[in-house]
């Protein structure tokens, strides 16, 4: 069985950014969003994305972007992905992926079983659905998780990963009652919002991997 796929998402710095990389993650997440506090300019996400590695995919997170603020994501950062976190629809998303040939991820709340048959709708529009916990305040990065047994028996033709409430303490926990191919931290990896420390990365990081 192949190891569960990391992301940390959020970083703002150089030496956080670095920290995943080493730790192993596959995907290093950037934020473009004014109301979270782990917003970055496209400047300063331009910036993070030449420290990192070929092998390390470039998540760009946004909320429900403007044509024109996608196309400066897409022209300063280079991102691998965009992650869409907001009302975005599945003909956004198809229309996305045809016109730039980037990859597009969806985040979705989910409360009960219906919130997973309405992900139904995203299969043919996105590369992998993200099943985080319902927004409250933020759109993403609360710390709170759902009822992850929900996800027990979930079958899907599109990947999906897993966000919301992962700690170092609890990722392995998580991976092993969803078989989640993908999991996904920002707060839990936190000193406090906003600030990622390396050592809770580092753990964070080796618990999934070894899940």
């Amino acid at each position: 069985m192949p190891s569960t796929l990391v992301k940390i998402c959020g970083l703002s710095t150089a030496e956080t950014l670095t920290a995943a990389v080493r730790a192993g993650a596959d995907y290093v997440g950037l934020v473009h969003f004014e109301k979270s506090p782990r917003h970055l300019s496209l400047t300063e996400a331009a910036r993070l994305r030449q420290l990192v590695p070929p092998q390390v995919k470039v998540v760009v997170l946004v909320v429900n972007p403007s044509p024109a603020t996608l196309a400066e994501a897409l022209r300063e950062v280079r991102p691998d992905v965009v992650q869409f976190h907001g009302q975005e629809t599945p003909e956004a998303l198809a229309r996305f992926r045809s016109d730039t040939g980037v990859e597009a991820w969806r985040a979705m709340g989910v409360r009960d079983a219906e919130s997973l048959a309405e992900a139904a709708r995203f299969h043919r529009a996105a590369d992998l659905l993200l099943f985080d916990a319902p927004a409250s305040g933020l759109p993403g990065g609360n710390g709170t998780r759902f009822d992850w047994s929900l996800l027990g028996a979930y079958k899907s033709p599109t990947p999906w990963g897993l966000a919301g409430g992962l700690t170092p303490a609890n990722v392995a926990d998580a991976i092993r009652l969803t078989g989640a191919p993908l999991v996904d931290t920002s707060s839990g990896v936190e000193s406090a919002p906003g600030v990622k420390d390396v050592d809770k990365i580092a753990a964070f990081c080796k618990a999934a991997q070894s899940a």
